[in-house]
């Protein structure tokens, strides 16, 4: 371990401590989510509607940390079953006020615990907050929540290297536990972001199962775009079955 490796007891402790401020900050925006981000995107919209294209008529959509439930419109209209997860009871509490027909469930990425229960799996837009140790974890429970040759439809977010290399050092230089790629951005509450390189995105992928169809970097604005991935899992069951 280099001096300026953080050490794993340090860095496990400051990535529980971020995920439960995390929590707290969007508790605490749950009331105005929609009316900040609430639209949906052109890409992000063609996307979500090539996603469900892919999946049989009726089929389960796990729609991971679907926040106030801002796409569960689109999935209800193609004649699928969403159910939404978050780790944020109060964007739970927004989505069944929208769509009181679409079931809920309070549970963190890194704790799904579904098995070959759902057709497509969807995360929209969230994958950021989630750490660089945790994302194979993570899609492994993607996968395994999908039934063979399933589809999972996320998007990663960019932001111009040079900036989060800067962020990142000026991070470390404030005492914080951070590795390649992971910035505390401040707006105005400090907040959490990973920025994984889209190669590494894939490999990940790879080893948790899963197979690339079609990946397209959106339009950038304001400093930042996403870059959109669908991939299909391998035809294999998952452990206990």
């Amino acid at each position: 371990m280099t001096p300026s490796e953080p050490s794993p007891v340090e860095r496990a402790a400051w990535l529980r401590d971020l995920r439960r401020e995390n929590a707290e900050q969007e508790a605490a925006l749950a009331g105005t989510f929609d009316e900040h981000w609430g639209e949906i995107g052109e890409m992000h919209q063609a996307f979500v509607e090539r996603f469900c294209s892919m999946l049989p008529a009726g089929g389960r959509v796990l729609d991971a940390a679907c926040g106030t439930g801002k796409y569960f419109g689109m999935v209800l209209e193609r004649g699928l079953q969403p159910l939404g997860v978050d780790h944020t009871g109060a964007y739970l509490d927004a989505a069944r006020e929208k769509f009181p027909q679409v079931s809920t469930e309070v549970r963190d990425l890194q704790e799904l615990t579904f098995r070959a229960e759902f057709d497509g799996v969807m995360c929209v837009d969230a994958m950021e907050f989630v750490p660089p140790e945790e994302w194979p974890l993570v899609l492994e429970r993607f996968r395994w929540a999908l039934r063979p040759g399933g589809h999972l439809y996320l998007t990663v977010e960019l932001v111009a290297s040079d900036e989060v290399q800067v962020a990142t050092e000026e991070a470390r230089a404030a005492g914080l536990p951070v590795v390649e790629g992971e910035v505390i951005w401040r707006d105005p509450e400090p907040y959490y972001h990973h920025y994984p390189p889209i190669a590494q995105v894939r490999m990940w992928l790879s080893g948790a199962g899963f197979e690339v169809v079609d990946e397209l970097e959106g339009p950038w604005g304001e400093g930042y775009a996403y870059h959109h991935v669908l991939a299909r899992a391998a035809e294999r069951t998952p452990p206990g079955d």
